[in-house]
């Protein structure tokens, strides 16, 4: 009998540094690849209907994931295809994965960050994750590096 899984994964690499460059805090999430994330995928698949992933944003939302969330709690800021960059990868693991990447710089939202979610322009999201507070100060800049990733379950 042949057997094979597929499953989607992801993670948020969150690094905040200071106006002189210094490291302030680091973290590596792991995130949900939601429901309506994965219907996503299988209708890129038979078709371009839904557009590509070109949003990230950040927020204040404290409830954490669940498969059926279709949008954040709480979004403060979104950046744009404008300022947003998507790249196929082969990761350590050897899976195939995508990097998506962007920064939310000194002139954006500051305060305390707890959620983060990964959407396309019709704010169909495919992950969120909520974490502890990153507190984000005025000359402060925020990366956030996005890697989905396939794997074998």
């Amino acid at each position: 009998m042949i057997e094979d899984s597929f499953k989607l994964s992801g993670q948020v690499h969150l690094v905040l540094t200071g106006p002189d460059g210094e490291l302030k805090d680091e973290r590596l999430i792991k995130n949900l690849v939601v429901t309506g994330g994965k219907g996503y995928i299988t209708n890129r698949m038979v078709g371009t209907a839904d557009g590509v992933m070109t949003q990230m944003a950040v927020g204040t939302g404290s409830t954490g994931a669940v498969a059926g969330n279709t949008a954040m709690e709480t979004i403060l800021n979104a950046k744009s295809a404008t300022s947003f960059s998507a790249t196929r990868v082969m990761d350590t693991t050897a899976n195939d994965a995508i990097d998506y990447v962007t920064q939310f710089g000194t002139g954006s939202w500051v305060g305390a960050i707890t959620e983060a979610g990964l959407f396309n322009a019709a704010d169909l999201m495919l992950c969120r994750t909520t974490f502890s507070a990153i507190n984000k100060a005025t000359g402060d800049t925020l990366t956030i590096t996005w890697r989905v990733k396939t794997t074998a379950s």
